[in-house]
């Protein structure tokens, strides 16, 4: 499986693809195809900037082919013209993935954080430091954006696999 992790921001778009290697009789195995961000100037117009997102991730789509896309869900912001703004580019980027006919799911940061470090409440510099042993990283990936798309990510295979063994037990407790 193969999924796009998109980290929404209005100056800064991070991304990330994460592969589901399935190993036999091993662990699985989570591996980055590639990440990074759009970067948009907040000179521009919200249209262009807008329209400049869904072009690049129009792109990445089609260059990588993603089985699904993951999102970080809303959460309350003080700010409510920035809460707004990056609402218009979590629309952006479900138009896209809905345009391309890919599946959207949405994860709490609780659950994102929880899924990568396993405590919902780890600091930012944790999460970073797990995508990267995750992903057997070298280094944390930069922009801090891309890092955050990629623990999106790896949220939505953490989950994905978790509901699959569900499955699993209902069928077979159902027979």
């Amino acid at each position: 499986m193969r999924v796009l992790g998109i980290d929404c921001g209005t100056e800064y778009t991070g991304y990330g693809l994460v592969d589901l290697l399935a190993a036999k009789g091993a662990n699985d195995s989570l591996v980055c195809v590639i990440c990074g961000a759009i970067r948009v100037s907040p000179r521009e117009p919200m249209p262009i900037r807008l329209s400049r997102i869904a072009r690049a991730l129009e792109e990445l789509i089609a260059a990588h082919r993603p089985d699904c896309v993951a999102l970080e869900d809303v959460f309350y912001a003080v700010n409510v013209k920035s809460a707004l703004k990056l609402g218009q580019v979590r629309g952006v980027a479900m138009l896209v993935a809905a345009s391309a006919g890919l599946g959207v799911s949405e994860y709490s940061p609780l659950s994102i954080k929880s899924a990568v470090v396993g405590y919902g409440k780890a600091e930012k510099h944790q999460v970073q430091q797990m995508v990267a042993r995750l992903l057997r990283l070298d280094e944390i990936p930069e922009p801090p954006d891309a890092a955050d798309a990629l623990a999106i990510a790896i949220c939505h295979l953490h989950t994905a696999a978790t509901l699959d063994r569900q499955k699993g037990v209902v069928r077979v407790a159902a027979r």
